[in-house]
């Protein structure tokens, strides 16, 4: 079983928001505001290691594997997929676009990606007139995604609808029904992630 780490001690690690923890990321309250990048630990920023191409390589798997809350073996499962595309690293980052998940908390259904997929184990979830319990599940182009109304009651949820939040252009919100209208363009995902590093690092 995989050891749990503290959301907020994984964005302090890599460096960057990963946006783990909702509201609290856009707040005062979030570490990185406070201390800056700081890698937890004792060492913090004084380690004396040498980086290494390795290093950077890796940290940049890393950093995409957490954001999008996947294991190991899912991370190299959605690489290997992708090997023979042209584009194998814009590939590998939409490939994670379009798990459920991560298209709930696109549309802005749920605070975080670990929220949305609390949403999508416990039923929430509708993808067309089907009830889908599985966060990796790949939507496609006209896939309608639906916030079940039981879900829109619950406390958080309701306080996050009710705000400020901008979808991104590849995804088509109303009400507590949102659609995909197309696949996402680079520039329209993680601008922190440097996906060739990536395929650098299963390359090797």
């Amino acid at each position: 079983m995989a050891r749990k780490i503290a959301k907020c001690r994984l964005c302090r690690r890599e460096g960057v928001k990963l946006f783990l923890k909702g509201s609290r990321c856009f707040s005062p309250k979030c570490p990185l505001e406070k201390k800056g990048a700081v890698p937890p630990g004792v060492h913090g920023v004084k380690s004396s290691f040498r980086k290494s191409e390795y290093s950077f390589q890796l940290r940049e798997k890393q950093k995409a594997k957490r954001l999008y809350g996947v294991r190991e073996r899912q991370f190299k499962n959605y690489y290997q997929k992708v090997a023979d595309a042209d584009n194998r690293g814009e590939e590998l980052l939409r490939q994670l676009e379009v798990r459920l998940d991560n298209v709930v908390y696109r549309l802005g259904f749920a605070p975080s990606r670990s929220a949305a997929r609390q949403l999508v184990r416990h039923g929430h979830i509708w993808v067309g007139d089907q009830r889908v319990k599985i966060p990796s599940y790949q939507i496609k182009v006209g896939d309608k995604v639906v916030l079940a109304k039981k879900a829109a009651q619950i406390p958080y949820i309701t306080a996050w609808l009710k705000g400020d939040y901008k979808t991104p252009p590849w995804l088509k919100r109303k009400v507590n029904q949102g659609e995909v209208i197309r696949l996402p363009k680079r520039e329209e995902m993680p601008p922190e992630i440097d996906e060739s590093l990536i395929v650098e690092f299963y390359s090797r």
